[in-house]
């Protein structure tokens, strides 16, 4: 909606599921009431015992959207209009960079090293104040935000298929221009 910030939430993690969730979940509650032009989509994961700490703690709320899970391409077109990813999710740490958008992870640590050394997601722990903190910072501080946004995506352009098929073309004698180095 026009004037208003979206973020997609996404948690389904086992090791989340023993008092983090609460934590994180309460911790969305607090920054709903202290940015009122923010609003969160969530579409649930299946687990009935993510579903049930949900519903305890974020049905009430008018600007919180619960949702079924979404296929892959209303996933994609929701994390693009979106102004920043909520997850414990290692795939939407790769993919939200590609959108510009930014990724807090309700995580102690990820696989993806890359995304945080390189600026697009930030480690936000799975603590009601490590949570809010992070999403305080990156709510509150446009500089924050335009850093995170902007920074070059580890993972790659998102044009590797458009070079491979060039090099390809150019190796099976199909095209005479030599394709670019990439690195």
């Amino acid at each position: 909606r026009p004037g208003r910030r979206t973020i997609l939430m996404t948690t389904h993690r086992r090791e989340n599921l023993d008092g983090a969730l609460t934590e994180i979940y309460r911790a969305v509650k607090k920054a709903l009431a202290d940015f009122p032009d923010v609003d969160v989509i969530f579409p649930m994961h299946l687990n009935p015992k993510v579903r049930s700490v949900v519903m305890e703690e974020l049905q009430l709320s008018d600007r919180v959207r619960l949702l079924d899970p979404f296929d892959y391409r209303t996933m994609a077109n929701v994390m693009a209009r979106s102004y920043l990813v909520l997850t414990d999710s290692g795939g939407l740490q790769e993919e939200a960079p590609s959108l510009g958008v930014p990724v807090l992870v309700t995580r102690t640590n990820t696989e993806r090293p890359e995304g945080i050394a390189a600026g697009t997601a930030r480690l936000a722990g799975t603590t009601e104040a490590g949570v809010s903190a992070a999403l305080n910072e990156l709510l509150g501080n446009a500089d924050t935000y335009r850093r995170m946004s902007q920074a070059v995506n580890p993972y790659g352009d998102g044009k590797a298929s458009f070079r491979i098929r060039k090099a390809l073309r150019y190796s099976l004698g199909l095209d005479q221009s030599k394709p670019e180095e990439y690195i």
